[in-house]
This record gives C-alpha cells, structure tokens and sequence, in this order.
C-alpha cells in the first residue's frame, strides 16, 4: 500500500457514515472505499470482486456484523476484516476475534480520527494477512480489546502468565501494568483475595462443582463462552469485598485456545453505596450447595413443590401489582415467593419496582441489586436498576447518583444497541447533569433508533405472567 491506495469493502447501514468515509477516502488516496448497506449486498458484491481487506459494522439489521463474519469465514476467505462499531463491550470484541475478526474498532464522535484509525488499521491488517494469525499476532490483538474496554480486565495466556492488564483493573487494584504483564503463577490473584489462589480465568473448562468447591457461587455459563461468578476476596488494607467475575476463553483461527480473559467489577456496594447483605449471599451459597448435591426422589419432590410454590406467589404478586396496584401486598406476596427460592432474581426486581412505587428508594435499591447480582447480564434488571438511580438523582440534586444511573443504562446499551429507552435516559441524566453536549448526543441516537424503525424493547419476565 505505498504506491497504491488499498481496495478496501465498507459495509454499514449508516448511510450518511458510509458517505462521509467514502469522501474522506478519495480525498486523502488512501484507500478505495466500495460501500454496501447491507451484509446481504456485500456478500454479492464479494462473489464478483476482490478486496485488500473488510470494514463491517457489527450492529446491523437482518444480518449483523458477526454473522457476515461467520459467513464469510466459512467460504474460506482470509480477507483481513476490521468490526466497526458504535457499542460494545469486551464480550462483543471477543466474539469478533473468536470468530475471525484481525481488528476491533469503537466509533467515535470525531469522524476525521475515526478514519485515521481506520487507515491505520487497515494497513496493519494487510501487512498481518500474509502471516496469518500468528501467535504473538492474536495476543497483541488480545492486548489491543482489554485496553479497549472500559471494565476492569486482564487475560493471560495458556501458560497461565499476563498478557494484557487495563487502565481500569490499574485504577482497581493499584497494581500497575508494568509491575506485572509477563507474570504468571496466579500471582494476579494476590491483589483480589491477599494471596496466590485459581481465579475464574483458570477455571473457564472446570465443571460447575469445581467452580463451587473453590469458593464461586456460579451464576452461568455457556459452553465455549463466558463463566460468571460472584465470590469474596480480601482487601489490600484487610477489609473483605464481593467480586463479580466473568470468564472466556479466546481461540485462534484453528479453533485452538490461546487465552483466557477476566473481567472483575467490585459489588460489595451498589453503584450508590447500598451493601450487599452477606446473609443474602450465604443464603445463595447453602442453595448452591444443596442444588449440587445428588437428592434423594422424595427431597427433590420437596424442592419442586416449593418452588412451584414460588412461582404460584410470584404470578399472585404480579396480579396484585400490575393490575391492582397494591404494591404492599405484591411485596407480601413477593417474599412468599422467596421464601421458597431467594435466587430467583426476577422476583427480587419486580420486589423492588413496588418499593419504588410506594417510595421506598432504599428497598428498592437493595432488592434491584440483588437480581442484578444474581443475573448480571440481564438488561431488563440493569434498567431498572437505573431508572432507580436516575430518580433518586433527579429527586435529590444528586450527580452521584445520576452517574450511577448512567454507567447502569451504559450496560444496557452496550446489550441492547437498539433499545431508544435506554438512550434516551442516557440523554435525561446528562441534561440533569448540566451535561447538554452530551446529552444531545444520546438524545439524537435514541431519536434516530425510532426514526429507523430499528427499536428493541427489553422483555419483561412478568409479561410472561400477565
């Protein structure tokens, strides 16, 4: 690509993006941008044409960036491909990577960066493509995604030793990058729990009952992708503290495992200060303990008749709290149900949508978090674990809160990059804020998802009740 500008396939919905790339393209010679608005389109446009590499969004309708990827990947093709997009955490830049993606990119509000970026990965991944992905390659890659992400995160490799530690797990733990990229020997734990012992990242292909006998109370799993767990650990200064912890595995392009990647986030409080209370977690240690051991018929004939109990009380607190308004008996109701099963975290968020109705922002706060501990991933409890926040923040003047509210609804979007009501409160909270920059920002993209049609509301276990 030094005397010749690289042919380069820029596949996105976004036309006034596609648009804006092109012209800066032509006008800089360095690349020679071919567009398409869909995956569909791109995969007939490739059946006729060849290019130096591949730039395709990941958040597109019909067939996603992935998607496309897999397709393309399976035909045999190793046309470099960079993921473009506008959302995202860790886990979406590990799906591309496992999935054969040569580089991951965030977009940004500066589209002359953007291109700059763009230029310069699109050079790198030609200059790659002859040497396929090589070990040392697919780390530094590896290394580029943690850095990438805004959760605290580090991996390491299959001999067990650091290959990439982030600014945000710097900030957690004070233990800078330097002080231990190379270094294995589980000598990463030491910050976490005071002394050497197996993290979850050395766990990822041990059976449930493993995870458990070291102390995690297992939350899930998927095979061959992440493991979350919740556990507790010790403070530098002697203090305990409640990890949440998730796990994956990364493979190359054989298909062979090449490292592990952790992410950890401290909830022994809630993002506005609300402890966790460490009966709960007892309680959901002992559950866990008897959920794993082999029952006799008659035991586990108990276990069912309790927990069809508890879904009987639980459809009872949903009448009562959806269609007759009475939040204090939907509460009762609620813990009756949790009295057979105190894992079952959409009670525990719907508990605490009915404490926020009668203005009991404490409870709620509690009872929201608890079923965000025990699902961590699921948008429907971050949202109204947000919505939450937001309303104390607005009620009380109070940014503290309000940015609690938006790391929460940042969560969700980067689950759901369609929801428009998550975007759109990401928009509230800024405005609140004095932020009205930014909170035109999220505004705008919350206007243009329903302006699209594009829109993804979040579903409501209780849906399924009523």
């Amino acid at each position: 690509m030094n005397t010749q500008s690289a042919s380069v396939l820029y596949i996105d919905d976004d036309v006034a993006l596609l648009e804006m790339i092109k012209l800066m393209s032509e006008q800089s010679r360095e690349m020679t941008i071919q567009t398409a608005q869909s995956a569909k389109e791109a995969l007939g446009i490739l059946v006729r044409n060849n290019f130096d590499a591949i730039i395709v969004d990941y958040d597109m309708p019909e067939i996603s960036g992935i998607e496309f990827l897999k397709i393309f990947r399976k035909q045999g093709d190793t046309t470099p491909i960079i993921m473009f997009t506008g959302v995202g955490g860790e886990y979406v830049a590990i799906e591309a990577l496992n999935n054969g993606a040569n580089f991951f990119l965030k977009k940004g509000e500066d589209p002359h960066h953007q291109f700059r970026e763009l230029v310069v990965m699109v050079k790198k991944a030609m200059e790659r493509s002859s040497l396929g992905r090589a070990l040392g390659t697919t780390q530094r890659i590896i290394a580029d995604m943690i850095n990438f992400s805004s959760d605290p995160s580090f991996a390491i490799d299959c001999d067990g030793k650091v290959v990439a530690w982030n600014n945000s797990i710097e900030q957690l733990t004070d233990v800078p990058a330097n002080a231990i990229m190379g270094k294995g020997d589980n000598i990463y734990s030491e910050p976490f729990f005071g002394t050497r012992k197996k993290m979850l990242v050395n766990l990822v292909f041990e059976s449930d009952e493993e995870i458990q006998r070291q102390k995690y109370m297992l939350i899930s799993r998927i095979p061959k992708g992440p493991v979350i767990a919740v556990t507790r650990g010790l403070k530098k200064e002697g203090g305990e503290w409640t990890l949440w912890m998730k796990a994956m595995p990364v493979y190359d392009s054989q298909g062979q495992f090449i490292a592990s990647i952790g992410t950890i986030r401290d909830v022994t409080t809630t993002f506005s200060d609300v402890v966790i209370s460490n009966s709960k977690l007892n309680e959901a240690d002992q559950l866990a303990d008897v959920a794993s051991v082999d029952t006799p018929k008659s035991k586990a004939g108990f276990f069912n008749k309790i927990l069809g109990k508890s879904s009987l009380h639980y459809k009872e607190g949903i009448i009562l709290y959806m269609k007759e308004k009475k939040y204090i008996e939907a509460i009762a109701a609620f813990d009756k149900a949790l009295e057979g099963d105190n894992k079952l975290a959409h009670v525990w968020n719907d508990r605490g949508t009915c404490f926020r109705e009668i203005g009991d922002h404490t409870s709620a706060l509690k009872s929201l978090f608890r079923a965000v501990e025990l699902s961590p991933d699921n948008p429907e409890y971050l949202f109204n674990l947000g919505e939450t926040l937001e309303m104390i923040g607005v009620m009380n003047m109070s940014n503290k809160y309000l940015d609690s509210a938006i790391q929460t609804f940042k969560i969700v979007v980067n689950q759901m990059p369609n929801n428009a009501s998550a975007w759109n409160h990401l928009g509230i909270c800024f405005k609140e804020m004095g932020k009205t920059q930014e909170s035109k920002f999220y505004f705008d993209r919350a206007r243009d998802i329903i302006l699209w049609k594009k829109d993804t509301p979040i579903k409501r276990k209780r849906d399924e009740y009523l």
